[in-house]
């Protein structure tokens, strides 16, 4: 892809694949799990897969966050997105987005643990906390990091573009706004289950009694479905970008995602760029009447010429 704007676009879109590719990676240890009924990869293997699994989640969710403020800028303050728009600092926030992360992945680690039940022969790899503040604390951090933050600013985002797009001409108007709903709705799809049951873990630790332990057995039960159906949104959104823009594919091959994307950017900048010839023009104008009006006060009579205005000066006695 060639230009800076296709570029940028290019890199954002490359990290997710990476964040959503390295998820997908890790599932034939969670898929051989769930045959077995049983963990066989050990400890070690066991906190590392679901630290890079929360390490990915993480950075995937961020970087969709950051894709739908891009969009906003680039419709709304079009000067200001093309300043921010360059690979220095697209690749810094990226750096700073996998470094944030990796910290806060970090319970994740922390957290998991390896228990064995002698009796029934099997293992499992499950989240372990010493104390009820502890699981408070981890369920809390992960849904409102990973989910009251972030999802809130895709839908604004995404929201506030669509309302542009339909008072606009845009020439991949229907495309992109099939692409933007879908990401919204299969993100609250995939990810509301799971951070619904990180909030009743929550609230079981909060209770006590019956109600308590009805709410515990509620989310183990549930927890290993939500899971997965959150695990499967890492490889929704390569199908979200081809059946969004099916024909642009066989034009312009892996970069369709990017010409979709920035089909916004470049009728933006079509019109700003009329806009500013319009002002520029009307400058013009301005400057030319003006001069003419200090022309006329001073003496000066103006004579059509061959199309042209032809300024002389008149003698004052005359």
């Amino acid at each position: 892809m060639k230009g800076r704007e296709k570029s940028v676009t290019c890199i954002l879109i490359l990290n997710l694949a990476i964040a959503d590719g390295t998820i997908l990676l890790l599932t034939p240890f969670f898929i051989t799990f769930l045959v077995q009924k049983s963990w066989s990869f050990g400890r070690a293997v066991c906190k590392v897969a679901y630290y890079l699994c929360c390490l990915n989640m993480y950075a995937s969710i961020f970087i969709i966050a950051i894709m739908s403020m891009d969009r906003f800028l680039a419709v709304f303050r079009p000067y200001m997105a093309q300043s921010l728009r360059k690979r220095e600092v697209v690749t810094k926030v990226l750096l700073a987005i996998w470094l944030l992360a990796g910290a806060l992945a970090i319970p994740a680690f922390a957290y998991r643990e390896v228990i064995e039940n002698k009796k029934l022969n099997f293992s499992i790899c499950e989240p372990c906390h010493a104390s009820p503040g502890d699981s408070i604390f981890h369920y809390t951090f992960e849904t409102l990091v990973a989910f009251l933050l972030p999802f809130p600013i895709v839908c604004v985002s995404y929201v506030l573009v669509l309302g542009k797009l339909k008072s606009s001409r845009f020439e991949q108007r229907s495309r992109i706004e099939k692409l933007i709903a879908a990401i919204i709705v299969t993100f609250a799809v995939l990810w509301l289950p799971y951070h619904v049951v990180n909030v009743i873990q929550v609230v079981s630790n909060l209770t006590t009694g019956n109600l308590s332990q009805k709410l515990k057995y509620a989310t183990k039960v549930s927890r290993a479905g939500v899971t997965a159906l959150a695990f499967f949104s890492a490889c929704v959104n390569p199908l979200l970008y081809a059946f969004a823009a099916s024909d642009l594919f066989k034009i312009f091959g892996v970069g369709f995602v990017a010409k979709l994307l920035e089909g916004t950017v470049a009728e933006i900048q079509k019109r700003v760029k009329s806009q500013r010839d319009l002002v520029k023009g009307l400058v013009r104008i301005g400057s030319r009447g003006e001069s003419v009006n200090m022309e006329a006060k001073n003496g000066l009579k103006e004579v059509a010429y061959n199309g042209e205005l032809d300024v002389f000066a008149q003698a004052s006695d005359s």
